[in-house]
């Protein structure tokens, strides 16, 4: 289906979800709010993914078949996905098991960058010519999730099992420091000024808050319980933070950094990204296979069936 006949949306783009369960990527029409299209993955399972700039194209890493941290296949590569063809149409293959999982686009550059758990570093890849050109070593374990600063020119992994994040100076390509956190940590987003990231502990009703300028934890928000993905809105008022407990969604306050009001969404909510309008954000719910789509100004919840395992998100313009 070419490009120009995918459904139109006033949004300006559309919602991709990876469906684990399904092994499959939904493509989501956000103003009709239903998924219009699957593609099938090539690998054995994409739990997250990226849409290129130009929305042309989106990038898979096939992580494999277990949780991080957890015995199972090791996945060793990425599925180039054209969204104009809705198929996969090239692999990029790292030649051994990395567990590739979270993929960006680094915003000054255009490389894309995917942790890649089992050799401890970040990969970069060229998106042209889908060649591997460099790795930044995180220098821990299970470096799962990437967060890059709007400048282009920091990177921070939430590295699980040490429960550390990893700050990483992505010119330079080497590690700056590695910031101890808790037992556990999952996830990993920033504030829109730069100032802070978050991360949560996955043992405690908390999120930890660390200031980027001395790469210290600053502060602890509580939460109503155990938190999991966040994000915050581009106005730098509002922190959403995912809890999977309680099937919530708890809004933070991000001036005075107190949750302010929790939001019901269906079970197991995993993922939250925030439309680049600032209208809505989108929660990814895996055990009811759904996304919830929550209306910023009015805090009001509208369901989006997906596929089965529901969990990673993106947006393609």
């Amino acid at each position: 289906m070419p490009l120009s006949n995918r459904p139109s949306s006033s949004s300006g783009g559309m919602l991709l979800v990876a469906n684990k369960g399904d092994q499959t990527v939904g493509l989501i029409d956000p103003d009709n709010g239903r998924q219009v299209a699957t593609i099938k993955e090539d690998g054995v399972t994409g739990h997250e993914l990226v849409a290129s700039p130009d929305g042309k194209q989106m990038f898979v890493p096939i992580y494999g078949d277990s949780g991080v941290g957890l015995p199972g296949t090791d996945g060793s590569s990425i599925d180039v996905i054209d969204l104009s063809e809705r198929k996969v149409v090239k692999s990029i293959d790292f030649g051994h098991g990395v567990r590739p999982h979270c993929a960006m686009f680094g915003p000054k550059d255009g490389l894309l960058y995917v942790t890649t758990e089992l050799d401890k570093t970040i990969t970069i890849i060229d998106p042209h010519s889908l060649k591997i050109i460099g790795s930044i070593p995180t220098g821990q374990a299970e470096s799962h999730m990437l967060a890059i600063s709007t400048d282009g020119t920091r990177g921070y992994t939430a590295n699980v099992g040490p429960g550390t994040v990893s700050v990483l100076d992505l010119a330079r390509r080497n590690t700056l420091t590695v910031i101890p956190v808790a037992g556990h940590v999952q996830r990993i987003s920033l504030s829109p000024d730069g100032r802070w990231t978050f991360t949560s502990d996955t043992e405690k009703p908390r999120l930890a808050v660390i200031d980027t300028t001395t790469n210290k934890v600053d502060r602890w928000i509580t939460l109503p319980a155990t938190g999991y993905g966040t994000a915050s809105t581009a106005d730098g008022k509002w922190l959403l933070v995912a809890i999977p407990s309680t099937n919530e969604v708890a809004v933070v306050d991000l001036p005075t950094m107190r949750v302010v009001r929790t939001i019901k969404v269906p079970a197991s909510p995993q993922e939250v990204l925030v439309r680049p309008d600032g209208k809505a954000a989108y929660v990814s719910c895996s055990s009811s296979n759904q996304v919830a789509a929550i209306q910023i100004d009015t805090w009001s919840v509208k369901l989006i069936d997906a596929g089965r395992g529901a969990d990673g998100l993106a947006w393609a313009k």
